[in-house]
Order: C-alpha cells, then sequence, then structure tokens
C-alpha cells in the first residue's frame, strides 16, 4: 500500500486543536479515503480532511466520504479547523 501524502499543514492544525482542549487522533497512514484527523471534543467525535490551499479532494477520498454517514469537514487552516469543530458542536469556545 503507498504510504499517505500527509498536508504540510496538519501538524499546525493538530497543534491547534489540542490547544483548545481537543484530543486528536492523526489516521493520515490508514489511507483509502480516510480522513486525516479523528477529533474528540466535548463529548463528540469530528473526522476532518487536512488540505493545502487549494488542495481537492482525490478520486478515493471523494468516494470515502460519499459512502461515509457521518461528518466529515475539509480544513485548510489551523483557524478554520477550531472553527469546525467549535461551530459543529454548536459553542463559542
Amino acid at each position: 500500500m503507498k504510504a499517505a501524502n500527509v498536508d504540510n499543514v496538519q501538524p499546525e492544525i493538530v497543534k491547534a486543536l489540542r490547544a483548545i482542549g481537543a484530543s486528536v487522533q492523526v489516521l493520515s497512514s490508514v489511507g483509502r479515503g480516510v480522513p486525516d484527523l479523528l477529533v474528540g471534543w466535548r463529548k463528540k467525535t469530528f473526522l476532518l480532511e487536512c488540505k493545502t490551499g487549494n488542495g481537492q479532494l482525490n478520486t478515493v477520498q471523494r468516494e470515502w466520504h460519499a459512502k461515509w454517514a457521518g461528518h466529515v469537514a475539509v480544513v485548510r487552516t489551523p483557524e478554520e479547523a477550531q472553527r469546525a469543530v467549535i461551530e459543529a458542536e454548536g459553542g463559542r469556545g
């Protein structure tokens, strides 16, 4: 199996999520379209796909996201990742 291609913004996003008290499990090595991050915050679970700049989901990622019955957010910056978790949770941080 091909090694996962990790977007270089991912470590910054992980750091920012942990800074707001989130638990973060990196899933990048799973591959097969699975999102990059599993995030736990305030007793809820989130899936985040990290992309840099204009990066788009590849075919396998699009297929996985289409089949997934839960929510997955694509995030490009640490601030966007924090917002994705806070707003999905319904809080202000």
